[in-house]
């Protein structure tokens, strides 16, 4: 991961578009976004329900290939890797984090963190203490061996982002982290996020409604019916909202 610290730009995207055919039905979900994001940047994709984040989520991802337009993730095209090598990268470069956290429910937290790190091929030694460190660190130094079904959904979400963590990502991918939460456990959930951020310098990329996101974000762009429809710094955001 060292190398691609020369890189300014983490994420960028160049004429990026999705189109999902339905029978007889073509519907743009992403239609020509060209962004840079650098490295170490807080930044949150805000629109209404249907406008495209999730889908530009996915694209920068690999979750899923574009109709039109390139990815690019430290300077590397991601369309011109095979499955092998995207797989590769999205176990070493980008770390999850769901609005259903997506925990394997018959797994304790130590499992559910260390599993990434099992693909990554990490020892098994170094897997279980870095799963420890990482769950301390979000809190949960006293949880390791509780299944999700034994943890609240704000310590859910912890394990989950703990998981995200596991194999040093360079880029972090947060759909709707706070979707399920109630207004408090959200709220702790954003500043555990942006406390990582700060401390690690990894890119955080959400998708999200939730306006408090704003607090914490470096920029947020702003997404409708597919299009890219204005990027603002968190103080023009505040400025706007006093006048």
């Amino acid at each position: 991961m060292a190398s691609a610290l020369r890189y300014e730009y983490t994420v960028e995207t160049e004429d990026l578009a999705k189109t999902y055919v339905m029978g007889p039905v073509s519907v743009k979900a992403l239609d020509g976004i060209s962004v840079k994001i650098r490295r170490g940047e807080y930044l949150s994709i805000m629109g209404p329900s249907g406008s495209g984040k999730t889908t530009f989520f996915n694209m920068v991802g690999g979750l899923d290939r574009p109709t039109r337009g390139k990815v690019y993730i430290d300077e590397v095209d991601i369309a011109k890797l095979d499955a092998y090598e995207l797989a590769w990268l999205r176990a070493r470069k980008i770390g999850y984090i769901f609005q259903t956290f997506n925990l394997i429910p018959v797994l304790t937290a130590m499992e559910n963190v260390s599993l990434p790190m099992i693909f990554a091929g990490v020892g098994r030694e170094e897997r279980l203490k870095r799963a420890r460190e990482l769950l301390e660190r979000v809190g949960l130094g006293n949880r390791l061996d509780h299944k999700p079904s034994e943890l609240s959904g704000g310590q859910q979400q912890r394990v989950a982002i703990a998981r995200a963590l596991a194999n040093n990502p360079v880029i972090v991918l947060a759909d709707e982290p706070t979707g399920n939460l109630d207004l408090h456990t959200g709220l702790d959930i954003i500043n555990l996020l942006k406390t990582l951020n700060t401390e690690k310098g990894v890119t955080i990329i959400t998708a999200t409604h939730d306006l408090k996101m704003i607090d914490v974000s470096d920029r947020i762009f702003w997404i409708r019916d597919g299009k890219l429809e204005r990027i603002e710094t968190r103080a023009q955001v505040s400025a706007r909202a006093e006048e």
